[in-house]
């Protein structure tokens, strides 16, 4: 009977846990073992060798991490890149002044003396992937303590990566994958020239604004376009004029036919984070504490920063991208726990839990091994999600205040002055060189500062126990009455790391007047903060999450000893990943049917002259009036803007490729649909669609708006 049982839980548990082709993040060295039947039987038309190769030229070659954070693809044999207009959006800030407003009017390099160079944007390509699991993990034994281990773990990846680049200009780095089960090593080029070329006004760019995002339908230009360039060997460099554009060892060919529901669709970038296998106990904090408290607090942010940017245009400029950036997330984590609540998230894992252990108490070995995980892990949440409350604080109030964050990064010059000051070996004075070349001051408005130093100050102070503050802080708020007002004036009135003249003037006389500026009321509390939560919450934090972890290892370990026709794919984590699907419609709820395309009649529809996030250039307009398509109208003589498709995509695939099943370019990827985001939790086949740019809007925006038409003529393209 035990038997009987076993064999019916194990085959109704496979069924419901088996991987659709629209779900995963997959590897792409592993394609041709895991999926690539499977994708082909869906449409694809290429080879596994095409899509990842080491030796040969394939499209892996052209896939881009832009800026860390995003994904780009190479459109041309000069190191033309495309991504995001939200992933270059503090590229073009940065350029951006009251005198030349590129956010609000878009700007477009006529040439290439014309491109800007962006510091800090970053352009990495991946050279392999190795599987260095046993590397990794030589030395450890089943009696090797945790702290032990983590030691051999770092020890080995560092001598790993260093033998991997020995003798190139390659840089390598490894990652843990299944918690800490697989081990992959990334040797990678990574160049920082890059230079911006163009980037379409905002009212295209940004259409439909914080209204429309995480939405569909779905009408916004959301591009940029990039150059890479490199030394005259074609390596990476730092910017110099006598750089030249990068030559790909492969370029992506660009499809004007279009696509229709039900077409291959394959998505190939650096997806973010996603955390595919918690435990309910997780998934209950997410839900149901830290989304919503993450949620509240950038509501009251975004409030007081759109109240000044509304007020002047040199405050819009300076707060513009630091306002997407809270905003995008905020209404993600809305989203998020939206649509868990919806798909009833929290029920189908316990119940999946429920079943898993039927399965495990089955077997006497498996029992063993597996039985407590989830009593483990329960008992631990307890006290984690306690401490999450705390670190969401810390950085949702306290370190999305300007000054505070500004001045923690001071900690280390007066660490590094007190070793020169001592006779001690130190970097004083390379790091005094590196902070008299920040440019914070150039996004910074001392007044919404102030606003929302008191405004993080007082939820501070309602949602933390005064037991669980840092002591000074917490004299600091007594000594003012708790009047946060008074304390706030007092500390902008008295500080030198809320003002530029006084910042300039501080680092020109740093090492004279150390002992005076280490006394000042800004760093005292900052340090003082960073201080309390180094010692007394983090390392517990840290501690919680060491044995969650290796509680979650064990977990999927469990899983695929149990599912053995499940093919399990690695959570994301900033790593080359392909996932695939189809264009598809979807229907968030009773009655209602979205469409899987839109079209620029859609952006007449919504256009609202003068509103913030609804004007439209005067230029769109027209072309719309006349008609004047050239090659980029559908069928149906449309111009299409946007598409929906059933890939399991993040945070991190902002810019991705969004290839037909020719491994031609039909679009960018750049968002995901409203109810599903809970998709980096767990995905939802029915709810969960990412979001492309159709490249054809990207084209005729470029060609028939901008005029920069010559850029065409570097790209290869499909008709």
């Amino acid at each position: 009977m035990k038997k009987l049982i076993f064999l019916i839980t194990s085959i109704c548990l496979s069924s419901i846990n088996l991987v659709r082709a629209d779900e995963g993040m997959w590897l792409p060295q592993l394609i041709n073992a895991l999926n690539i039947k499977d994708m082909k039987k869906n449409g694809l038309k290429l080879t596994a060798e095409q899509i990842y190769s080491v030796n040969k030229s394939s499209l892996k070659d052209a896939i881009v991490q832009f800026a860390g954070g995003c994904t780009a693809e190479i459109i041309s044999d000069q190191g033309l890149i495309l991504t995001n207009h939200h992933c270059g959006y503090s590229a073009i800030a940065y350029h951006s002044s009251v005198e030349k407003d590129y956010l609000t009017n878009g700007y477009w390099a006529m040439n290439k003396n014309e491109e800007l160079y962006t510091p800090n944007i970053t352009a990495t390509i991946i050279q392999r992937i190795e599987d260095v699991t046993d590397k990794v993990l030589k030395g450890i034994t089943s009696n090797t303590s945790e702290v032990k281990k983590d030691s051999i773990i770092k020890a080995n990846s560092k001598w790993i990566e260093k033998e991997a680049i020995k003798g190139t200009h390659y840089e390598a780095f490894i990652r843990p994958f299944f918690y800490g089960n697989e081990y992959y090593l990334f040797v990678v080029e990574n160049f920082k020239d890059v230079r911006m070329v163009g980037a379409p006004p905002s009212s295209i760019g940004k259409f439909g604004g914080d209204t429309d995002n995480w939405m569909w339908p779905r009408h916004t230009g959301d591009f940029s376009v990039f150059r890479i360039y490199a030394n005259k060997n074609n390596e990476p460099a730092e910017y110099s004029p006598d750089n030249v554009p990068y030559k790909p060892k492969h370029v992506i060919p660009i499809s004007l036919k279009g696509y229709k529901k039900g077409d291959f669709t394959m998505v190939y970038g650096f997806p973010g984070r996603t955390q595919e296998y918690l435990s309910s106990y997780a998934v209950d904090m997410i839900m149901n504490e830290s989304d919503p408290l993450k949620v509240s607090l950038r509501e009251k942010r975004l409030s007081i920063m759109n109240e000044d940017m509304l007020k002047s245009d040199a405050v819009r400029i300076a707060y513009a991208s630091r306002y997407a950036s809270v905003a995008n997330y905020h209404k993600k984590w809305l989203g998020e726990m939206t649509g868990l609540k919806k798909y009833d998230a929290l029920t189908k894992k316990q119940l999946f839990e429920k079943q898993f252990l039927e399965a495990v108490n089955a077997d006497v070995v498996k029992k063993e091994k597996y039985g407590d995980i989830f009593n483990q892990l329960e008992k631990i949440y307890k006290e984690y999600k306690v401490l999450s409350k705390q670190v969401d604080y810390y950085s949702e109030c306290l370190m999305a205040i300007d000054a505070l964050y500004y001045s923690r990064f001071y900690m280390t010059l007066f660490a590094e002055l007190k070793k020169k000051q001592k006779g001690q070996s130190h970097n004083f004075d390379a790091t005094l060189a590196d902070y008299k070349k920040l440019i914070f001051f150039k996004n910074y408005h001392k007044p919404t500062d102030l606003k929302l130093c008191e405004a993080m100050l007082n939820e501070y102070i309602k949602g933390v126990p005064s037991n669980n503050r840092p002591y000074v802080l917490d004299s600091f708020i007594v000594a003012h009455k708790n009047d946060v007002k008074k304390m706030t004036e007092f500390l902008y009135s008295n500080t030198s790391f809320a003002d530029k003249d006084k910042a300039e003037a501080m680092l020109n006389d740093f090492e004279k007047f150390s002992n005076l500026y280490e006394r000042d009321p800004v760093y005292y509390i900052t340090s003082a903060i960073v201080k309390y939560y180094s010692v007394s919450v983090f390392p517990q934090l840290q501690y919680n999450e060491r044995e969650i972890n290796e509680l979650q290892k064990l977990y999927i370990q469990g899983q695929q000893e149990v599912f053995k026709d499940k093919k399990f794919y690695p959570d994301a984590n900033s790593t080359l990943r392909i996932t695939y699907g189809k264009v598809n419609n979807y229907i968030p709820k009773d009655g209602v049917e979205y469409n899987y395309y839109t079209t620029l009649d859609g952006i007449i529809e919504k256009y609202i002259p003068k509103d913030e996030e609804f004007d439209l250039p005067q230029k769109l307009i027209d072309l719309y009036n006349k008609k004047d398509y050239g090659q980029y109208a559908n069928k149906d003589g449309k111009i299409p803007v946007a598409f929906t498709a059933s890939n399991h995509t993040t945070g991190g695939n902002s810019g991705s490729p969004v290839f037909n099943g020719n491994g031609e370019l039909i679009g960018t990827n750049f968002d995901r649909n409203w109810e599903g985001t809970m998709s980096d939790i767990m995905y939802n086949p029915n709810l969960c669609r990412n979001i492309t740019l159709d490249v054809r809007y990207t084209l005729f925006i470029i060609d028939k708006f901008a005029g920069a038409g010559y850029l065409l003529n570097e790209m290869k393209l499909i008709k």
